[in-house]
């Protein structure tokens, strides 16, 4: 079959989509980047926003006029939360687990032309759904997932629901599947998961993040190691001096902070504040200099006083991100903040391009302090002729002038900020 992949949201949907052209492309069939011309299509949807699911809709109603005779499966967070309306979508349906079982009716179906609807409770899962890492093209970065579900239950998500209860690789397999992908040639694995901070929780020896981190490092010496979205309460003084004598973690924290406003974010349900997350910021910025730390932020969520909103700047200012991803608040059904009274949708933007505007003014500061530093950056593609682009450990995005640098580790002077990017010279 020749198979189109469409994905939204997460890394975490990234992996499995990732996985799930690995397995088919092992049974023979064809993956293509093209959305046109398939005998099936798969779109691995989104639900953490109503904006994402909207888009997930839209994306079905597209392939499947483009592809009239395709098989169209759909599976992920939407189809998870909404099986009815997915059904009336797609051929097959499948939720956010059990991707082996979904390429195998995808295969029968092909023959059979039966819809299916396979789609579990997802709060009643107790095992990981164990997938391979990488990706049947191959790249430079492999994602590597080792926990999946959240017992957060923030007031504004319904992840909970459409991905379950904590569940998490045991230490040794991420290991194992570590030491597979530097074989393979990755030079940097991403540890992602639902919320990796709860990683181990479920496990017999209670294993932490900080134990999966030094097996992955340990298995894969040659590999940078990244780590994906961060509780900010998973930040502590044990984390941050076990994780800073291991070589290959880069420097780059993204910690979830939705709100720089205490009474915000306890409607929110988060599990800190402020102060708590400032700890966070401050302890990696001891144990790891001029490490980038990035976040998230939610402007106009329900009850957001101009006042609150001014307490957020303040807040993010202070911290002093490296990058952000700003969004307003998009109205999510099934959660409590959809209950909420709701502000004016032009309001939310309008403080989503104010914060965006801040958010802009710390990266360029934070991006014009490494000029004059000589830092590793991995190049992952030609961007134009004869030169290359490539991330620092930090997460700055570089540029260079060289010959086959893809997929090295080269060090770089960086010389100027140029277009939103860092320039720079590779020293040999």
């Amino acid at each position: 079959m020749r198979i189109h992949i469409h994905t939204l949201g997460c890394k975490v949907n990234q992996f499995e989509s990732q996985a799930m052209e690995t397995i088919l492309a092992s049974r023979g069939h064809q993956i293509t980047g093209d959305e046109t011309g398939l005998d099936a299509v798969i779109v691995n949807t989104c639900a953490v926003t109503g904006q994402a699911a909207h888009k997930s809709r839209q994306a079905l109603r597209r392939l499947r006029e483009q592809n009239p005779g395709a098989i169209v499966a759909v599976c992920g967070c939407w189809s998870q939360s909404d099986a009815r309306a997915a059904s009336q979508l797609g051929d097959l349906v499948f939720g956010s687990g059990d991707r082996v079982g979904l390429v195998d009716a995808l295969e029968k179906a092909f023959s059979e032309r039966k819809a299916v609807t396979s789609v579990d409770n997802a709060l009643e899962r107790r095992d990981f759904e164990r997938l391979p890492a990488g990706s049947p093209e191959g790249r430079t970065r492999a994602l590597l997932k080792i926990e999946d579900g959240c017992v957060n239950f923030c007031s504004y998500c319904i992840i909970p629901y459409t991905r379950g209860r904590v569940h998490s690789l045991p230490a040794a397999a991420c290991a194992d599947e570590a030491k597979k992908l530097a074989a393979e040639g990755y030079r940097e694995i991403v540890l992602t998961g639902i919320e990796i901070a709860s990683y181990g929780t479920d496990l017999p020896e209670k294993p932490t993040l900080a134990d999966a981190v030094e097996a992955v490092a340990t298995a894969a010496p040659g590999c940078r190691v990244r780590l994906g979205s961060l509780e900010p309460r998973v930040v502590t003084e044990d984390f941050c001096t076990r994780l800073a004598v291991l070589p290959g973690l880069c420097p780059h924290f993204h910690l979830s902070l939705q709100s720089g406003c205490d009474a915000t974010l306890a409607r929110m349900r988060r599990r800190y504040d402020t102060t708590r997350f400032y700890e966070s910021v401050a302890l990696l910025r001891r144990h790891f200099p001029n490490c980038g730390i990035t976040a998230d932020l939610i402007t106009g969520f329900p009850g957001e006083t101009e006042e609150e909103f001014s307490e957020t700047l303040a807040f993010i200012e202070k911290c002093a991100f490296s990058s952000m991803h700003v969004f307003p608040y998009s109205v999510r059904p099934g959660t409590a903040a959809a209950e909420m009274d709701q502000l004016p949708r032009a309001l939310k933007e309008s403080r989503a391009r104010r914060a965006s505007k801040t958010a802009l003014s710390m990266k360029t500061a934070f991006w014009e302090k490494q000029i004059g530093l000589v830092l590793p950056v991995l190049f992952e593609r030609e961007s134009e002729n004869g030169v290359w682009s490539g991330h620092t450990g930090n997460y700055c995005e570089v540029r260079a002038k060289g010959e086959s640098l893809r997929n090295t580790v080269a060090n770089v002077q960086i010389t100027g900020l140029e277009g939103g990017t860092l320039w720079g010279n590779v020293l040999l």
